[in-house]
């Protein structure tokens, strides 16, 4: 019955209106008359405006216009909806379509399990060794001697303080920084151009011995054997000196002779860099050796003379030295020319930086104080100080707290990472230790960090979010487990 009901309506309503009683037939067909030309003008028109504008598409580039104006549509879409989702999320929809949908299909593939040797283990070492290229390692601005300090650990504790990873990084940076297209004019460059490709290290000793019976004045061999052959500071010291007799010698040659060729050129830049490396060591000599004014002098000389080499980082030398005089306003002068947010940043520059903000109020902190009255304008001042350098470096309050235990320091540092964390701790915790209170404050209020950036791998505040490949980098710079052994300070005495 309703499907008759239902068939019944729909027949009543497509029913002509000429079955239709009551209704005039002549005026019917009228009407539909008139709607049928309605309709058909409005249909000419249409035909009539589409032919206008083929007739116009040449002159008026309507292909073109229409282009650029859809894609730019888009494009203002496509940048309104990342906004949105970014504000929403704190993440790009973009970057995380093109890490979860896109990646395999590109040939990126997860794994959870893999057997040792196996063709996916292989692939998750390659991508691991890609990520760990793309994480910057930088060279220890503070790194030890291999002889007087790193062998004299390995004689005492019978562990190798540096990995394999980091020795290869240092043999480039030698090439790099004492090699050049020119050394087959000297045969005393010539031997050391191997010696510095040399992985023995007594290989590389007896090579800087042949390269000075060559020539006298190798200041490169002095270098050498400084570096890895003086068992103490002193002996390092007295080689640094005669490198440094022989490197200024050779410096002024080639300024005379840079402009002949591009090969002069190339030698000028080479024994710059062996200059400039002789007379940073020597200030950190001079360091280790109590002589703090003298180490400031040479450096701040250094810096004046090439500041093009700030790449090399000799003002954090400068900071530890100054922050050993108490210098504090000294501290302050280079930090208000280094801590710039055009200059790349580190753990130094940001963690000094809170140190003397917290030195202001440290001594007369107290958190049972603070939660009843609130922080005045100095504390929240030292507090946001503090939570920039956690945000940068979340590893080095464990060590200045002393909640995990130092090693020695790598010859390479991973910046942010638990390596560049280690290097600063080692020479940085005897400072903060010296200003009363600051380690306390630093207790109490560098875990609150983490409540302003929950996910600082997906969301920075300051900084960029937090690289997921440090762990990766740490992993290859620093020793395994089971060499870290904690140094006595008998080991590295003089």
């Amino acid at each position: 019955m309703a499907d008759r009901g239902g068939v019944g309506e729909a027949a009543a309503v497509g029913a002509s209106p000429a079955s239709v009683p009551g209704l005039n037939p002549t005026l019917g067909w009228r009407k539909r008359l008139r709607a049928g030309l309605a309709g058909t003008g409005a249909s000419l028109w249409f035909v009539a405006g589409l032919g206008l504008l083929y007739a116009l598409r040449i002159p008026l580039r309507l292909c073109e216009n229409l282009a650029a104006g859809t894609s730019s549509l888009i494009s203002g879409l496509i940048f309104i909806f990342e906004w949105w989702y970014f504000h929403k999320h704190g993440t790009s929809f973009i970057e995380q379509v093109s890490v979860s949908h896109l990646q395999p299909l590109m040939g990126g593939t997860e794994s959870s399990i893999s057997e040792p040797g196996s063709p996916s283990r292989n692939r998750e070492n390659e991508t691991s060794r890609q990520n760990l290229s793309e994480c910057k390692v930088w060279r220890n601005p503070l790194n030890l001697f291999r002889g007087a300090e790193y062998r004299r650990y390995t004689w005492v504790t019978g562990k190798e303080p540096l990995t394999y990873y980091d020795m290869n990084l240092s043999a480039q940076d030698h090439q790099t920084f004492f090699t050049c297209d020119t050394d087959f004019l000297r045969p005393s460059d010539t031997v050391m151009q191997k010696a510095w490709r040399e992985r023995n290290p007594p290989a590389r000793i007896k090579a800087a011995y042949q390269a000075l019976e060559l020539n006298n004045d190798c200041a490169t061999a002095y270098v050498l054997l400084a570096e890895e052959e003086a068992t103490t500071i002193v002996d390092a010291e007295r080689l640094f000196k005669q490198a440094l007799k022989a490197g200024e010698t050779i410096y002024r040659q080639s300024q005379q002779c840079q402009h002949q060729s591009p090969q002069h050129e190339a030698q000028l830049r080479r024994d710059t860099n062996v200059l400039v490396y002789i007379k940073r060591r020597l200030a950190m000599c001079a360091r280790k050796l109590g002589r703090i004014r003298e180490a400031v002098k040479i450096m701040r000389d250094l810096m004046k003379e090439f500041p093009p080499l700030t790449m090399l980082n000799i003002h954090e030398n400068l900071l530890e030295s100054l922050l050993e005089l108490q210098a504090y306003a000294d501290v302050q002068a280079v930090l208000a020319k280094y801590d710039d947010i055009s200059l790349p940043k580190s753990a130094a520059i940001c963690y000094t930086a809170a140190l003397l903000k917290t030195r202001t109020v440290s001594e007369k902190f107290s958190p049972e104080t603070a939660s009843r009255r609130g922080l005045s304008t100095a504390e929240i001042n030292a507090v946001e100080a503090i939570h920039r350098a956690v945000e940068f470096n979340p590893h080095v309050p464990k060590y200045l707290l002393e909640m995990k235990s130092l090693i020695l320091p790598p010859e390479h540092i991973l910046k942010r990472g638990d390596s560049e964390a280690i290097a600063y701790a080692f020479f940085h915790l005897q400072h903060w230790k010296r200003i009363e209170g600051a380690l306390n404050l630093l207790e109490c209020t560098w875990e609150g960090t983490f409540r302003m950036i929950p996910y600082p791998l997906e969301k920075g505040h300051l900084f960029y979010p937090y690289p997921s490949c440090t762990e990766t980098a740490d992993r290859e710079l620093l020793p395994s487990a089971g060499t870290l052994v904690p140094p006595t300070l008998g080991i590295l005495r003089l």
